[in-house]
């Protein structure tokens, strides 16, 4: 039976037409940009962060717009602001999916707090670059996260991690940074390998998150870049800030970013089948999110393997001459990113005595490494050893 609500069948085809051939070919106006909040600087004495609704926020959910607006704060974090009743709109307790119509007075109160979680640990491989009572350097793998990180399940969050290795391997670690994150002074991405200091007291902690803030703690990383870096030296000084379109990235692009300094020496330059690449030395005065990632591509020179940031997922071989054939079906694939933390150095906290650990290059960028190197390139068709003889005229 037709509904009640079907359009008549002889008014069928003019109901949307009129509309239709009236905007066919109008580009559709772009969305009005959502100015971005100070979220550390608006903090009154009483925790509480004010500000008012900007009129492009109207139509848009709650949680959409503060997303937009508070761009360093990822859209997990919202939503547990909002889930923890810490955002008030017109005074009111407010709910995620709430329409706004611009112009509405907001209130954040506190800051983001995830549901309280509790490291155990795990009988999981470690390799020790060093240790004493104070404090211990582990080489760690890439595919593991320093600490257990939000917008997942417990179990998958509080399972696998640097934290859980470290707690059944070390007698103690430091309380500073809370259950969640005990002896975590700094982090290395999941993806990336190598060398991470971790405190096993308090006053260690305190001192070296201090040694940090004050550049006191020297990083030098091992990098493999996709093309070939023109100059053997290359400082780079761009702001980092998170990209407000792809959130899990990070920008060089936006003017309100925080310092970040990479310096990047050539240590040796590739022409290989698969194109040309490069092996870098990167030495950070800055520890930004992804920074050497994020300062690698915005020279056009992508993290080998750094999907996230441009490099391609498979890396195909192709003719570097003119003349020869395209792109075979032999591929080369890395599944983590070719960056490696390969040296930290620093003077003891507590000693006082120098501190130099290097941990070696894992076996498979070693491997990935010699693939290139020792794959011969094609021969170049145009080279005169390689043209056909010619039959002499009579």
């Amino acid at each position: 039976m037709p509904s009640k609500n079907m359009i008549p069948k002889g008014q069928r085809h003019h109901s949307v037409r009129a509309q239709y051939v009236a905007t066919r070919g109008v580009e559709p106006e772009p969305e009005p940009p959502i100015p971005v909040f100070d979220f550390e600087d608006a903090e009154d004495e009483e925790g509480i962060r004010h500000f008012t609704a900007d009129p492009a926020a109207s139509g848009k959910r709650l949680d959409q717009y503060l997303a937009q607006a508070i761009p360093d704060i990822s859209r997990a974090r919202v939503q547990l602001l909002i889930d923890a009743g810490q955002v008030r709109v017109n005074g009111q307790t407010a709910k995620p999916k709430m329409k706004l119509a611009g112009g509405e007075p907001i209130e954040i109160e506190g800051a983001p707090v995830p549901p309280p979680l509790h490291a155990i640990p795990e009988d999981i491989p470690l390799d020790l670059l060093f240790e004493d009572k104070h404090l211990a350097i582990v080489n760690k793998p890439a595919g593991m996260m320093v600490h257990a990180g939000a917008g997942t399940t417990d179990d998958a969050r509080n399972r696998g991690t640097l934290v859980n290795a470290i707690l059944f391997h070390l007698n103690q670690l430091s309380e500073l940074a809370g259950d969640q994150r005990p002896g975590i002074v700094h982090r290395l991405d999941k993806q990336t390998s190598g060398a991470i200091v971790v405190a096993k007291d308090d006053s260690t902690h305190r001192k070296l998150g201090d040694m940090f803030q004050a550049r006191q703690v020297h990083k030098t990383y091992i990098a493999l870049v996709h093309g070939h870096v023109p100059k053997d030296n290359i400082t780079v000084e761009l702001p980092i800030a998170r990209d407000l379109v792809r959130r899990t990235r990070m920008t060089t692009r936006r003017a309100d970013g925080r310092q970040a300094r990479s310096h990047i020496q050539v240590l040796e330059r590739l022409s290989t089948p698969y194109g040309p690449f490069t092996l870098v030395e990167v030495k950070i005065e800055t520890g930004r999110t992804h920074q050497i990632r994020v300062h690698m591509q915005s020279l056009g020179h992508p993290v080998v393997g750094d999907t996230l940031y441009g490099a391609p997922h498979l890396i195909r071989t192709a003719g570097l001459h003119p003349g020869t054939a395209g792109p075979d079906e032999t591929a080369l694939s890395l599944d983590r990113n070719f960056l490696h933390a390969a040296h930290l150095a620093f003077i003891h906290p507590q000693t006082g005595k120098p501190i130099d650990t290097h941990a070696p290059l894992p076996e498979e960028l070693e491997h990935f490494l010699a693939s290139l190197r020792f794959t011969p390139l094609p021969p170049d068709p145009n080279h005169p050893s390689n043209q056909p003889d010619q039959a002499p005229r009579e």
